[in-house]
């Protein structure tokens, strides 16, 4: 693969990396800009997204047809990477989860009449969405076939009754992509539904706290009650959950890469630049051999984390599926990034473990990068999986056609 960006990517990444710079950090830096669950305030917020939106850094990563700039994953990862500099980034650019796996999903499968009434106003910024899949003991997590949310046909329309759990978002969603069972069938056996707030039949149950700072809108427990979906909203077809699953979640998976990179990125800014003015028994931090092979060594677990997520975004990009590229970059760059807030959180003693930076806030969040999406281990099956069905060929290069 060529290494080289283009000129339009290069220019989006520098007006990104402006942007942030100028607008998001001095309001990340002053506590009265967070809210209750450690995020952004959203009364904050919407003046940052107008004005991200009037500059065209609005919703890069769709094609212009539904209001983005068709930058393709490999454009993505470049822009991602300089908007999540920031913690608060991701928001203000409209490329936070789960609304960005979301409307790429929405984008991909969705009908022309589907795009109008669930993809536009995410697009817009008018409402928040919500991915509802995970389920609590005994039912589907990593595994979808364990899914117990059943989904009845009658007539033209679906009854839905079931719980789901952990889904980031929903105390603000508006719009919700739901997976829930429609037969027995190993592979047709669920089917994806769109849903509104406003219709009755559901509830949330409670906002699950977490050890870390929150997504908008939390992680919620739902309990569905006799729920009534009419059939076009169907995503795909009934039967068709799990390719609308495994057409979001791979880029989705990689999209919290490129994100994660950039915060990477941040801890050893940090790091660095404390270490480059704190004096320690005469000499400077700096200068410490000790801290040099600690920060060597994460500049270089950083630059491994971007080959493997831009390797995986070509793949996807010339319409491959990527799983396994996919899988390697999550296993890296989730561990790269608490490896990352830990070391610079180490560099900074008190200071780093202290709120006057945003390497603990990192650091709590960095926890569930290794669960989120499916965990390390999940993950390391699937390439052993690969592994042994491919054999020497796990590592073939790709040739070119004449």
């Amino acid at each position: 693969m060529d290494f080289t960006i283009s000129a339009a990517v290069e220019d989006y990444r520098a007006r990104i990396a402006d942007f942030v710079e100028r607008e998001v950090l001095p309001l990340e830096a002053d506590r009265a800009s967070y809210d209750a669950h450690e995020n952004i305030r959203l009364d904050v917020l919407e003046p940052l997204r107008s004005k991200a939106r009037a500059q065209g850094l609005w919703c890069l990563q769709l094609k212009p047809e539904n209001g983005g700039a068709g930058l393709g994953r490999m454009g993505m990862a470049v822009c991602y990477e300089a908007m999540n500099r920031s913690i608060f980034g991701p928001a203000v650019f409209n490329s936070a989860a789960p609304d960005d796996g979301n409307m790429m999903v929405l984008e991909a499968v969705g009908t022309p009449a589907q795009k109008g009434r669930w993809l536009k106003p995410i697009v817009e910024g008018k409402v928040r969405s919500s991915f509802v899949m995970t389920e609590p003991h005994p039912g589907g997590g990593s595994d979808p076939s364990m899914m117990l949310t059943a989904a009845t046909r009658k007539g033209d329309r679906y009854v839905i009754r079931g719980r789901k759990w952990f889904i980031t978002g929903a105390e603000e969603a508006q719009h919700f992509i739901l997976l829930a069972r429609t037969s027995d069938d190993p592979r047709k056996g669920l089917t994806a539904f769109l849903f509104d707030r406003d219709q009755p039949g559901w509830r949330i149950d409670r906002r699950i706290e977490i050890m870390g700072p929150e997504e908008h809108g939390g992680h919620c427990e739902l309990v569905f009650e006799d729920l009534e979906i009419p059939a076009e909203n169907v995503l795909l077809g009934e039967g068709d959950g799990l390719k609308v699953t495994q057409v979001r979640l791979g880029p989705a998976r990689l999209t919290h890469c490129m994100r994660w990179l950039g915060l990477s990125k941040r801890c050893v800014e940090i790091a660095r630049t404390y270490a480059a003015e704190r004096f320690a028994f005469g000499e400077r931090l700096a200068k410490r051999e000790s801290i040099q092979m600690m920060l060597g060594d994460l500049a270089m677990k950083i630059e491994i984390g971007r080959l493997l997520v831009m390797k995986a975004a070509w793949e996807l990009d010339r319409g491959g599926f990527a799983r396994k590229e996919v899988s390697m970059a999550k296993v890296h760059v989730a561990n790269l990034l608490h490896q990352a807030a830990d070391t610079a959180i180490q560099i900074n003693g008190a200071r780093g473990y202290s709120k006057d930076t945003v390497l603990e806030w990192i650091y709590r969040y960095a926890r569930q990068a290794r669960l989120v999406d499916g965990a390390d281990e999940v993950h390391k099956m699937v390439l052993n999986r690969n592994l042994n069905a491919e054999g020497s060929d796990f590592w073939r290069w790709p040739v070119a056609q004449d």
